[in-house]
């Protein structure tokens, strides 16, 4: 932040707040910079890409709301289908918890949108305006044709792709070859062109200005991953016992014999980082773990013939000397939560029928006796049916011999994503009743798919005393 300064002969008060200066951080190659390329790649490509894959006769994920229709590949998932997501939701923050406390942010060097679209960003402003040295001397110039020109052609580029980041994201909630098909024609429906415009303006604002400030004032995870962090959790590190006293020098010259370290003053490791931060001053909330600052201190010692790592990867453990311990206690059981929930919500999908069934008892009377001294219990079924087909089913009750099933409708028949409530009149013979409390089975299934059923418990009541 530019500090609040007061004008040579002023009586103005000291500024209190002070314009975000710019950073521009400074293109960088390596190992680390080639992992994240790779990373960018690939998560761009899935979303731009997944919206255009059909299954069948429909769109391979589609999140269809007006039908309260969820489909990813083979399935389809309705809002009462929320236990998955909530276990996914699970999965998430296990996840996080996990590989925060095993190599620090590297979720937000690599895998956050914000870092993902904001790399892309930088690419297109470096491809025109170029690297950092250009950019600040194209900013600090004055305003001419070929400023105006170049600033005005990387905004067209940037709204350009952040448009079309924008279709892509509706692309995932109405069809994208209709929604081609009715931008192409200017006839999107109210919510569709707000959504286009929300997400792409958002896109071009997050990646394109405020950039490193998410990071810093707007995404909480920079408040409280500290907690997840112990003294053997993976973060980037500035070895100050070798780097140490700092200061430049010729290649030829020997810092010893000047009473140096390895850290030439250089300050790259500074201008690669996208939020502006000097690792060289230890850890700070603000680094992102995007391990840019590696690549380039690597570079420089590489020219230097230094050893390489002067910034590396380490644990505070092993800053003083101890192994990098990296099964310890709180790791192993974030991995067994994971692992856990991720084995359960696949065996929940694998075995998951699109059928539903809730049995609820009449509250007016526990049971009744008919005229033709039969015992009588009355419930109401609550049918879904979350196949994408309509079906007619069966129902066998099951439990007590003898029984009879009353059902008012002639056919059980509920239609894709329907709701059926069910009277349902079982009557038995009070001969067959042993207790006061039996177990009775429902059973429901489809009458042209056995695949499809469903399995439910309930009580049958009767009257005390019966033998």
């Amino acid at each position: 932040m530019k500090k609040s300064t007061k004008k040579k002969g002023s009586n103005a008060s000291p500024l209190l707040f002070a314009s975000q200066e710019k950073i521009y951080p400074r293109a960088v190659h390596g190992l680390f910079a080639l992992w994240r390329t790779i990373g960018v790649l690939m998560l761009l490509g899935t979303y731009y890409i997944v919206p255009w894959l059909q299954w069948g006769e429909r769109q391979a994920i589609l999140f269809d709301l007006p039908n309260r229709q969820f489909h990813i590949l083979g399935l389809t998932f309705w809002p009462q289908d929320f236990f998955y997501f909530a276990v996914l939701l699970i999965i998430a923050a296990m996840a996080l918890f996990f590989f925060t406390a095993v190599a620090g942010r590297i979720w937000c060097g690599y895998s956050c949108p914000q870092t993902v679209w904001t790399e892309a960003f930088l690419w297109i402003e470096r491809k025109i305006e170029g690297d950092r040295p250009q950019q600040i001397k194209l900013d600090k110039s004055s305003w001419n044709i070929r400023k105006i020109r170049i600033k005005t052609t990387k905004h067209i580029i940037w709204l350009a792709f952040a448009g079309y980041t924008g279709f892509t994201f509706v692309g995932y909630f109405t069809p994208i070859i209709e929604l081609s098909d009715s931008l192409m024609n200017l006839d999107l429906g109210v919510w569709e062109w707000f959504w286009i415009g929300f997400y792409s303006l958002a896109t071009w604002g997050n990646a394109g200005f405020l950039r490193e400030q998410v990071c810093l004032y707007m995404c909480p995870y920079a408040r409280f991953q500290s907690v997840m962090f112990d003294k053997d959790t993976l973060v980037i590190s500035y070895d100050k016992d070798r780097g140490e006293p700092r200061g430049s020098r010729k290649k030829t010259e020997d810092p010893k014999d000047k009473g140096l370290g390895s850290c030439i003053d250089c300050t790259l490791c500074v201008q690669v980082c996208p939020t502006g931060i000097d690792i060289r001053e230890g850890l700070q909330y603000q680094c992102i773990a995007c391990s840019a600052c590696i690549d380039v201190c690597n570079n420089v010692m590489d020219k230097m013939d230094y050893a390489p790592n002067l910034i590396r990867y380490a644990t505070q453990d092993s800053e003083q000397g101890h192994r990098i311990n990296i099964l310890r206690p709180r790791v192993l059981i974030y991995a067994a939560i994971l692992i856990g929930s991720i084995i359960s919500l696949s065996l929940a999908i694998a075995n998951r029928t699109p059928l539903e069934m809730d049995i609820l008892r009449d509250r007016a009377s526990l049971y009744k006796e008919t005229n033709e001294g039969l015992i009588e219990n009355v419930y109401t079924l609550k049918l879904i049916n979350k196949d994408t087909l309509s079906h007619q089913y069966t129902l066998n009750v099951q439990g007590i011999p003898g029984i009879t099933v009353k059902i008012k409708s002639d056919e059980i028949k509920v239609a894709s994503g329907e709701m059926l409530d069910l009277a349902v009149s079982v009557q038995v013979d009070p001969y067959e009743l042993k207790k006061r409390s039996t177990a009775l089975q429902f059973y429901l299934e489809a009458n042209d798919n056995a695949e499809i059923y469903v399995i439910e418990e309930t009580r049958f009541l009767g009257p005390t005393g019966i033998r």
